[in-house]
Formats: structure tokens, C-alpha cells, sequence
């Protein structure tokens, strides 16, 4: 299947070829309104993922990828060395629109190094196609990965389960059906009667803006709490497992995911609930012994004091806004990615199945 082919909705796409552009539904528009913006250079492709535009690890990935094609369309007719100082320039320039998710750093390495290893046989125009083409193949990879963990992780939840999910790590945040969400899709597919519940997600409200937004266009039954819900559902017995996503995964097992999520698996296991937590092997980093050396995003205060163009809280106040929480592999039932469920957690299970070079 071709990346560009949507069934349903498409979250990013590229239209046309070499000289083309990128489309990407805006997602700080959703879910009252659905608008597709369309970058035409790394600076709008960079503005779309600092501000949420574009968000989900996998879905970051594959945009920065194809932000550094629009990067390079300008020197296609260049001397080399003006090539590959403007590929550096876009490189670093996209790496510094988010810190957290390491897909971002994933896909812009991988296109820097494809440009790297074939400049010497290749002219600039002969490189910027080939690096559309490896992003269209990093594109069609996340679609695949989508399904591949969606199949794995079906097996774990059971006929009539409540699955409590937190944030956004549906197909909004990646090329096809998600990551956690694919969870619930492919046992939904399966047959299984699933009831998700679904948190918030404070303070851009991703869980009830987005991942609200798509279960009920794939008509899968969803009922929306408030974060300080969740303690209370799981104690009555509504929650039988809980699945996230995650935007980087240490090599000990340490994830982080929205802010907030910690919290969710503190609960879980307070309840003997099952947390799992689903990622494509792109978000693990063996180059971070732990969750502590995870670089955590700070976000701007006016989420909190001032969310959705309302004030809600008083002048001056200080506000701490991180954006992610890391949970220790500890309170992690097992880890899902395209490869399989890695189960337990620990580092060895991890290098075994993802590897040391992800």
C-alpha cells in the first residue's frame, strides 16, 4: 500500500513528487474542526511539530523526514558541498523543534546518513530523490509497524475487557491505526467486545480531543473521564488492563509518555492491573541507560493558566508544565513493538528482541 492511500484519515501525506509538499491534518483543530495545513519547507514543518500540529513519536518521525526534503529542494541544482552544508543545516534545524521523542532524532539521522553514504556516487538532484524515496520507505515502515503491534498485543486483552488508555497514541500519532490504539483496534477486529476508557489527558486534553475523536469514528465503545477519574474506575472494577504508547523507551525498560502517565501506572498497580505500554522499536534508545537520562520537554505556562484561550488561573502564579512523566519498567507488565511483546522488562529481554542499534 502506498503511504499516500487513506481509507479513513490521513495523519500526514506527501502530495506529488520531488518538488512536492507535505499535508498534515492540524490537530490543534481538532475535534470540532478538521483542517489540513500544507508545508512547503522545513520552517513550516518545524512550527508543526513544535506546536502540536503534528504530535505522536512515530508520526514526528516520519514528518521530520519528509521536512528534510523540503529542506533540500532548494540546492537540488547546487554545487555538492552547498548540498550538504544546507542537509547539516535542515538536520540540526528540525532536531531542535521537540527534545523528548526519539523518533525525531531517529528519522533525521537515518536521512542524513542515506544522503552521506551515496554522496560521492550521486548528484544533488539525484539525492534529493532518493532521500523522498527513503522517507515514502520510513512512511510505509510506521504503517506496517502499526499493524505488526497491533497483532502482537491483541492477545493480551480478553473478550469483554475495559482498557484505560492515556493521551493520543492512535493512528493521529503515527501513519496507520496507532500504537496502543492499534492494540484495541486488532482485538476489536478480532472479534473482541472491548470498552475503552479514556482519559483527558491534561492540559491539551489529547486523550479527549483526539484519541475520543477516533474511537468513535472506528465506532469502537468509549466512555471519557477526567485524569482524577481513574483511581475510581479502576476500583470499580471497569478496568482490566491499561495500554499506552510511549515517545522514548531507555534500554533498562523506562518510558516516557504524556505527563500523567506515571500516575495511571502507580494505579495500575495498585489494583493488580496490568500496564502495558505499546512503541515501535524506532522509540526505544539503547544509548540511555534509564529513564533519569530521559531530556523531559518544558512547555509554555499559558497551557495551564490560560488553556484554550481562556484564563484560569490568576496573574503571576508560577506553573510547572512538563510535558512527559517517565514510568519505571517496574510498574511495565510488558512492552509491545513490531517485533513481539517483551515480557519481562528487564535490559536483556530488551536487547534480545529490539536490539542494541534501534
Amino acid at each position: 500500500m502506498n503511504p499516500s492511500d487513506c481509507t479513513d484519515f490521513c495523519t500526514l501525506r506527501w502530495v506529488g513528487g520531488v518538488d512536492g509538499h507535505l499535508c498534515l491534518i492540524d490537530q490543534t483543530r481538532l475535534p470540532t474542526e478538521f483542517v489540513e495545513i500544507q508545508c512547503h519547507d522545513a520552517e513550516s514543518v518545524w512550527e508543526a511539530i513544535k506546536t502540536l500540529r503534528v504530535r505522536g513519536a512515530p508520526a514526528i518521525g516520519v514528518a521530520a523526514a519528509y521536512g528534510v526534503c523540503l529542506g533540500l529542494q532548494g540546492v537540488a541544482a547546487a554545487s555538492p558541498k552547498e548540498f550538504f552544508d544546507k542537509l547539516e543545516d535542515v538536520v540540526a534545524y528540525l532536531a531542535s523543534s521537540r527534545p523528548t521523542a526519539v523518533n525525531l532524532f531517529w528519522a533525521l539521522e537515518r536521512m542524513r546518513q542515506l544522503a552521506v553514504k551515496r554522496g560521492p556516487r550521486r548528484s544533488p538532484a539525484a539525492l534529493l530523490a532518493e532521500s523522498l524515496a527513503e522517507a515514502r520507505v520510513i512512511h510505509e515502515e510506521d504503517r506496517q509497524m502499526c499493524r505488526a503491534i497491533g497483532q502482537h498485543g491483541a492477545a493480551l486483552l480478553a473478550d469483554g475487557d475495559g482498557v484505560l488508555t492515556h493521551c493520543n497514541a492512535g493512528g493521529l500519532a503515527t501513519s496507520d491505526y496507532g500504537t496502543a490504539l492499534a492494540v484495541i483496534y486488532a482485538a476489536v477486529e478480532s472479534g473482541k467486545r472491548i470498552h475503552v476508557y479514556v482519559d483527558e489527558t491534561r492540559p491539551l486534553l489529547q486523550g479527549a480531543r483526539l484519541t475520543a475523536w477516533e474511537l468513535m469514528r472506528r465506532r469502537i465503545d468509549a466512555t471519557l473521564i477526567c485524569d482524577n477519574m481513574a483511581a475510581q474506575v479502576m476500583r470499580e472494577g471497569r478496568v482490566r488492563a491499561v495500554v499506552t504508547g510511549a515517545d522514548r523507551i531507555a534500554a533498562n525498560g523506562d518510558a516516557a509518555n504524556k505527563i500523567g502517565t506515571y500516575g495511571v501506572a502507580l494505579l495500575a498497580a495498585a489494583h493488580g492491573i496490568p500496564f502495558y505500554v505499546a512503541a515501535p522499536t524506532s522509540t526505544f534508545d539503547p544509548a540511555i541507560a534509564s529513564g533519569e537520562e530521559i531530556p523531559i520537554e518544558q512547555r509554555d505556562p499559558s497551557e495551564i493558566t490560560h488553556g484554550f484561550g481562556r484564563q484560569t488561573a490568576p496573574d503571576g502564579i508560577r506553573v510547572y508544565n512538563p510535558a512527559f512523566d517517565v514510568t519505571p519498567a517496574r510498574l511495565i507488565k510488558a512492552l509491545i513493538c513490531e517485533r513481539g511483546v517483551i515480557e519481562p522488562v528487564t535490559k536483556e529481554r530488551i536487547a534480545a528482541i529490539v536490539g542494541t542499534d534501534s
